[in-house]
């Protein structure tokens, strides 16, 4: 049952983790916390509070700190009579290249009356929603699950991007698309650019997972493991919605007067 009590980041982390007795994935962690009631305010980004909690009291703290990692982006807490080592420093994410993602995304859930849309995303159920639309990186287009295209966001933004393709030469040809985008989501829900110290490997490791998560081609026997950025569940746009009501509404009238007509 959801606590009625509103608990600090840190002591629902401690809860989840003493509740389940074994190492976790901080994004698990987070899931833990919302479906169990222990957090209601949430911001845009849980799942990474919950990641800069955790490696910032290990590199805080050292010896003192109730955490330990076992793996990347798994935690644990420390035996109670552990006194000795004193985790890596910093956050997991600090050196991925794709700072956050969303995966076969719903063109009809996008309002495209603007050369610049919104398009609404959010971490998980409760968390403030964040408009993308502003957003730069790598981008694919899909009819139903097949990619047909890929391309990229510099010099104009996300939104911008695809809104020209429902205007070129592949605006009857796909209805999803998937983003991997370069710039941070603040707990306010802004984006802005992240400074990162990548190196060739590193590069080399995250486009190869990028393509394994985005094209889920069937000779990958695993997901891209070195894939660290947060996924993002679309929201439907509300102006959008209401146009398809209006629309199913306005043909159920003209079927209705169909019938009756003579």
């Amino acid at each position: 049952m959801p606590s009625q009590t509103e608990q600090n980041w840190k002591a629902a982390i401690i809860n989840v983790l003493r509740s389940k007795g074994e190492a976790m994935h901080y994004t698990d962690i987070t899931q833990a916390i919302i479906s169990d009631g222990l957090r209601t305010k949430l911001g845009a980004t849980p799942a990474s509070t919950v990641s800069s909690v955790i490696t910032t009291s290990i590199a805080s703290q050292g010896d003192a700190s109730p955490f330990e990692k076992v793996g990347r982006g798994m935690y644990r807490l420390k035996p109670s009579a552990r006194t000795e080592g004193d985790g890596p420093e910093g956050s997991d994410d600090r050196d991925s290249v794709v700072r956050a993602y969303g995966m076969f995304w719903l063109r009809d859930n996008v309002s495209w009356n603007t050369r610049s849309p919104c398009l609404w995303g959010a971490q998980g159920p409760g968390a403030t929603r964040v408009d993308f639309g502003k957003q730069l990186g790598v981008y694919i287009l899909y009819d139903g699950r097949v990619a047909i295209y890929v391309g990229r966001t510099t010099d104009r933004p996300l939104g911008v991007r695809l809104w020209e393709h429902t205007q070129d030469r592949l605006r009857s040809r796909w209805d999803r698309f998937s983003w991997f985008g370069l710039l941070d989501v603040t707990a306010e829900g802004r984006l802005e650019p992240k400074t990162t110290s990548i190196d060739q490997e590193q590069w080399i490791v995250t486009l190869e997972a990028l393509l394994i998560e985005a094209l889920e081609p069937p000779q990958n026997r695993r997901r891209g493991d070195g894939f660290v950025a947060i996924e993002y569940v679309q929201v439907a746009d509300a102006a959008r919605a209401r146009d398809r009501v209006m629309q199913q509404l306005s043909t159920m009238f003209e079927a209705e007067r169909g019938h009756s007509e003579p």
